[in-house]
């Protein structure tokens, strides 16, 4: 299974991996409709966060509506996902989205485009141990 890994300090903080993952999941420009946020940290250096294919969100959805697909990827079935946003709550590194717009949550798909767009490295897609 592969999942996003990141080494932030190389990262410029530049969020051309936000606007990729947002092109790719939603088709919009809107960087608060991605699955990996960057955030600045006081020190000048960046934060990261991305979901890691854990599956602690599988065992908490109520409905089943999360499993892994074929590649080990942690998915949500949109037509099970009932919105309670259990998931979000309980994943351990908050990596589960949501947004206004968009009914349901939403997390890294492990599609890659984020690791195609980063200029500098940062983050780029791991084989699970």
């Amino acid at each position: 299974m592969k999942y996003v890994a990141a080494k932030p300090e190389l990262c410029t903080g530049c969020q051309a991996c936000m606007e990729a993952c947002a092109k790719v999941l939603f088709k919009a420009t809107d960087l608060e409709k991605t699955a990996i946020k960057v955030a600045e940290k006081a020190d000048g250096t960046y934060d990261i966060n991305v979901c890691n294919q854990c599956g602690e969100c599988i065992d908490i959805c109520p409905v089943e509506a999360i499993h892994r697909n074929k590649a080990g990827t942690v998915m949500i079935d949109k037509d099970l996902c009932v919105h309670c946003y259990a998931c979000a709550g309980f994943c351990p590194i908050l990596a589960m989205r949501y947004h206004k717009d968009v009914v349901g949550p939403f997390k890294c798909i492990a599609c890659g485009a984020c690791t195609r767009a980063c200029p500098t490295g940062a983050i780029f897609m791991q084989e699970a141990e």
